[in-house]
């Protein structure tokens, strides 16, 4: 659609500068009132069947009934627009219903900003600078407490019946809960599907975790359409691996090296943990589980009678650290450590550093669902060689595709 040269010289005539343009009463705010009010009264026609000041159908008792005025909040600030009544009430505009005050993606605003972490506080600061508007705590919670529904749909969401790859993990947050300040942990669940592409399964709040826990996440996702998990990547979650094998009993468990690694490292001085780091370094980057089982062995006659518990962790947990050896050199990395959710959380902290403390979990599901939303947008590619691991895991899975 062309709008007309000399319609638009029209409406410029009186145009002197640029403020005239984006002022509030400005030629632009005058447009959007204007054309709203036009729609208004289409809509009305459309709703009576008869144009204003033509005869009415004989078969309707309903007729116009004047106008009220209302409030709209847009992009380019708040004006008062001219909304017109029938007698009967049965009037339901389509372009701006009724109860609703906010106008072409107004709500899209809010909720950009909230998803960045930004406070009610700062939020009301930036509607007021870009746009010239106060906006009030109340209705920033109501925009985006329409969230929730969406959260409760996506959280409810089917899921595909395979993930080769699902990593399991914690992030610690500070919330309000009867009163009281807690650190609650938020667990998610970030699978790899069949085309290798990154998908976040679900978000849960749990101020401790066990396997009743675990139990209830692994029945979720069962429920959910998730008939088998290849490979569970986790980072030491109590009561875990008895929980996924009552519901996927042919889950492999899969430790993070990186998690080890780091634990190991509490017991040795600052002087000797580089030196370890690069002996520990030996045993994951080992060709295969029998070489990796001989440099644990080298490793404990060098440390053991200095660091002897490091060796001992290692064995103790070596079932759920020697998985990642029957992969590919070129996908072990995606398997032994949970980096790719590590980098998740990375990027969430960022956005919840900024409240500190929240009200509640609501509060917390809101903001990490929609930081979640907006970091997803990267997952555009699949996992490096992914091609070569899925051969792999038709081989090694045989019969679970």
């Amino acid at each position: 659609m062309t709008i007309d040269a000399k319609l638009l010289d029209q409406i410029l005539k009186d145009y002197k500068n640029p403020e005239d343009l984006m002022r509030k009463n400005g030629i632009f705010q005058q447009l959007q009132k204007a054309l709203l009010e036009k729609i208004l009264e289409t809509e009305m026609t459309h709703s009576l069947g008869y144009e204003r000041k033509q005869k009415k159908d004989q078969n309707t008792t309903n007729f116009r009934n004047g106008k009220t005025k209302k409030k709209v909040i847009t992009d380019s600030g708040s004006f008062e627009i001219e909304v017109p009544r029938d007698r009967e009430g049965k009037f339901e505009p389509k372009i701006i219903p009724k109860r609703q005050k906010r106008f072409s993606g107004f709500d899209d605003k809010i909720i950009a900003f909230y998803s960045r972490g930004l406070s009610v506080r700062d939020i009301q600061a930036e509607l007021k600078n870009i746009y010239g508007i106060d906006v009030s705590e109340g209705l920033i919670s109501e925009v985006t407490d329409t969230v929730i529904e969406e959260v409760k749909a996506w959280q409810a969401r089917p899921l595909e019946n395979i993930y080769p790859i699902v990593f399991f993990d914690a992030i610690m947050v500070k919330m309000k809960d009867s009163g009281q300040i807690k650190n609650k942990a938020v667990y998610l669940a970030l699978g790899v599907n069949m085309e290798g592409q990154k998908e976040l399964l679900g978000i849960w709040i749990q101020e401790t975790e066990g396997a009743k826990f675990w139990l209830q996440v692994m029945n979720e996702l069962n429920n959910r359409g998730v008939k088998d998990i290849f490979i569970a990547c986790i980072d030491g979650l109590n009561g875990f691996e008895e929980a996924i094998h009552g519901v996927f009993p042919k889950t492999q468990v899969q430790l993070c090296i990186v998690h080890m690694v780091r634990n190991s490292m509490k017991y040795v001085p600052f002087k000797d943990r580089k030196e370890i780091a690069q002996d520990l370094k030996t045993i994951y980057h080992a060709s295969n589980e029998e070489e990796g089982k001989r440099q644990l062995e080298e490793f404990g006659k060098k440390w053991d009678e200095k660091y002897p518990m490091i060796r001992q962790s290692w064995k103790k947990n070596w079932s759920k650290l020697c998985v990642f050896y029957a992969y590919p050199k070129e996908i072990r990395r995606a398997i032994y450590t949970t980096n790719a959710i590590e980098s998740l959380n990375h990027s969430l902290r960022k956005v919840l550093k900024t409240k500190g403390l929240f009200p509640n979990e609501v509060s917390v599901i809101k903001l990490m669902y929609l930081a979640l939303k907006n970091i997803s947008k990267k997952w555009t590619m699949p996992i490096k060689n992914w091609g070569l691991a899925l051969n792999q895991f038709s081989i090694i899975f045989e019969g679970r595709f």
